[in-house]
């Protein structure tokens, strides 16, 4: 599968937690990357954007090469450089996009400019297999308060009204021992409920969740498998995460290879 995104120095989210969530849950990840952070586990410090031709190029070249069963998107930074994943989906038309419409780093930095969220919704969101806002997301997107997980299924109607043909409106930000995630299609709704983890280690779990789902949908599971499966990869991720940095730590993406 193609992973679009960015590059995380500190290695717990973008394209390195893409990677890694891939490769451990038996897929191969390529990459076009977007830009460079500069980053660890208490912020962004520095974003250097890649030049939008060679982010179409190196996409183009995993595609015509390598090809790919599943797209997956993260931070992508300005207008051209959205349209530019527009045009690289269009090119492998058959293989899902999984949409993460990533706008705010954990630590606060933000990482899609107002000026692109235009073009996200109207270029991304309809092309998009599976969209994954987290709750803030969604309230950009679509306009409406996303304060409660009756909020997040009408901002979820909203989406699969702009076109989007599934979303996974994530709970995560909804306050509650429970974090309730709803899957959202034209046919209808799951949940995947959990007791909530109370854990300053969760660098990297949108950009995982995602990543996970792609690599679902490539390996041929049914929406609903892929998001399960993911689900449970994210939140065993978090129980076991190592402890690193003196911020928003990562996830042990590798756990299933430590498991007794």
């Amino acid at each position: 599968m193609l992973v679009i995104a960015g590059s995380d120095s500190g290695g717990g989210a973008g394209i390195q937690a893409d990677i890694k969530t891939v490769t451990i849950l038996g897929g191969y990840a390529a990459t076009a990357v977007t830009a460079i952070t500069v980053q660890n586990t208490l912020g962004v410090t520095d974003v250097l954007p890649i030049p939008v031709e060679v982010i179409e190029a190196q996409g183009r070249a995993v595609l015509d090469d390598i090809g790919a069963d599943a797209i997956k998107t993260g931070m992508l930074g300005d207008v051209a450089t959205v349209e530019a994943v527009a045009r690289l989906i269009d090119h492998v038309a058959e293989a899902p996009a999984v949409i993460d419409p990533v706008m705010i780093a954990k630590g606060g930095a933000a990482l899609l400019p107002g000026a692109a969220v235009g073009a996200v919704q109207s270029l991304l969101v309809p092309r998009a297999a599976l969209l994954t806002p987290n709750a803030p997301e969604a309230a950009t997107l679509t306009g409406l308060a996303t304060e409660t997980t009756d909020d997040l299924r009408r901002a979820g109607e909203r989406l699969l009204a702009a076109g989007a043909k599934a979303v996974l409106m994530k709970g995560g930000h909804i306050p509650g021992e429970q974090v309730v995630d709803v899957l959202m299609t034209a046919d209808g709704e799951a949940t995947f409920a959990g007791a909530r983890i109370h854990t300053r280690h969760t660098h990297g779990t949108g950009c995982s969740l995602a990543s996970a789902c792609a690599a679902g949908l490539a390996q041929g599971l049914s929406l609903q498998a892929a998001v399960a499966r993911a689900t449970t990869y994210v939140r065993e991720a978090l129980l076991h995460a190592p402890g690193f940095g003196a911020g928003h730590g990562p996830l042990d993406h590798g756990w299933p290879t430590r498991r007794t």
